[in-house]
Order: structure tokens, then C-alpha cells, then sequence
């Protein structure tokens, strides 16, 4: 897989960089990446994985653009309100980076059509803000054998983790929690969600192209409010309903 004058130019950071080279550049190009839910993780790491070179990025999600989004979901401006989220982020990515293909879905996510909406997929970012959809991702992501990076957010508070079949997301969160809150309920700080989008880019960035150590059945918790962050293992749960 050659790269064009342009491309070269334009990745000449990462291409220069050991554990990512012209190799690990190659496999960028070459992959899939299935972003569900093109919110406050989903926008930001859309962005960097655009940016990044990844071949084709297939955007699923089923809501538009409010303006309550723009606090946080930074692919979106004021001239995106009321348009549907994958149709604005679309267009986003392709001014970003015109090498990497754009597929949109304005579909919800379940688990009648998870599998054909991931289908083909290298790895999927999960990035919504509902239990019973990530539940659906992460069956999916499991019975097709794709990697899931899952990224949550909270107030001040951020996650990140990767399930590679076992564990699985559902051995971290194994029901809907009945005290679940949302973001219009409690709040959340804006930046934040650049800093988990972000980790969760880098997380497939690395898992595509072999730099270091994923966080393969870990979970990297940060406190934005505090300024720390520690890394937590998930066991897997033998009792598990999806990989169990």
C-alpha cells in the first residue's frame, strides 16, 4: 500500500515515529473503524482517528445536532444544529482529511441490527451514553471476534477500557445499573470528553498498529476534578451471559 506526496507530508509525525512507521502507517490506512454514537467521545476521537490516517471510518448514529451538543461534542458548530450528527461529522472528517473514507448510518443501534452495522469492521469505538446499546455493541463486537474500545463519561469523571472477546464489557457492567445517571441530568464538564475521545483514539491506534500495550482487559479511570488517573484489571466473569 503506497502512500501519495500528500500523505506522506501529512503523516510524516507518525511515519517517523519507531513503534509506528511506514508499517504501522500501512495498517492505519488499511483499517476499518465502526465509531458508535458521534457524541462526546464518539466526535473527538472520530476527529484524531481521521486525522490519523485510518482508511475508512463508518459513523452510526441516529440523533442531530442541538445545541447543548456544542459544549462537548467539538466536530459539530453552530451551522451543524439540527442536522443528523453522522451527516455534519461526515463532513467534518472529509475537511479534515480527504484520504480517509466516510460512511455514515443514522441508525440506532440494537441488537436486531448491531451485526450488519459492525459488519467488516477492524475494531469498533464505543462511545454512547445507553446501557442497553452498549450491551448490543458489545455482543456484537464478541460473536464477530472485533476488538471494542469503550469509552464513558461522568460529571468529572472518565473511563476507558478494551475488550478483545474475554472479557467483555459485560463482565465489567454485567446489568443496566438502576441508578444510571446522564449527562442533561448531573452535568458534565466539556473538556472532558476531549480527554476520553482522545484516549480512546490512541487506545485504536495502538491496537491497529501494535505500539505498545492496549488496555486489554483494563480499565483506565481518570479524575478530571483531582487530575489523577489509575488503571483497574476486569476479570473475566465466568458466569458472563455473552462470554461466559
Amino acid at each position: 500500500m503506497s502512500f501519495s506526496d500528500d500523505e506522506i507530508e501529512r503523516y510524516a509525525r507518525h511515519l517517523v515515529l519507531a513503534e509506528i512507521g511506514g508499517p504501522g502507517q500501512q495498517r492505519l490506512k488499511a483499517a476499518r473503524v465502526a465509531i458508535v454514537g458521534l457524541g462526546g467521545v464518539g466526535a473527538p476521537a472520530a476527529l484524531y482517528l481521521a486525522a490519523a490516517g485510518v482508511g475508512t471510518l463508518r459513523l452510526i448514529d441516529d440523533d442531530v445536532v442541538g445545541l447543548s451538543n456544542l459544549q462537548r461534542q467539538i466536530a459539530f458548530s453552530d451551522q451543524s444544529i439540527g442536522d443528523l450528527k453522522v451527516e455534519a461529522g461526515a463532513r467534518r472528517l472529509a475537511g479534515l482529511n480527504p484520504h480517509v473514507e466516510i460512511e455514515d448510518a443514522a441508525e440506532r443501534l440494537t441488537t436486531a441490527n448491531a451485526a450488519w452495522l459492525l459488519e467488516g469492521s477492524d475494531l469498533v469505538i464505543d462511545g454512547t451514553d445507553d446501557f442497553a446499546t452498549r450491551f448490543a455493541v458489545n455482543a456484537a463486537c464478541v460473536a464477530g471476534g472485533v476488538p471494542l474500545v469503550s469509552g464513558a463519561l461522568g460529571r468529572w469523571s472518565g473511563q476507558v477500557g478494551v475488550f478483545a472477546r474475554r472479557p467483555c464489557y459485560r463482565c465489567l457492567v454485567p446489568d443496566i445499573p438502576p441508578d444510571a445517571e446522564t449527562c442533561a441530568r448531573v452535568g458534565i464538564v466539556g473538556a472532558l470528553a476531549g480527554v476520553v475521545g482522545a484516549m480512546a483514539a490512541l487506545e485504536a491506534i495502538k491496537l491497529i498498529t501494535g505500539a505498545g500495550e492496549a488496555l486489554t482487559g483494563r480499565l483506565l479511570i481518570y479524575d478530571g476534578l483531582a487530575g489523577v488517573a489509575r488503571t483497574v484489571g476486569v476479570p473475566a466473569d465466568p458466569a458472563c451471559p455473552v462470554c461466559g
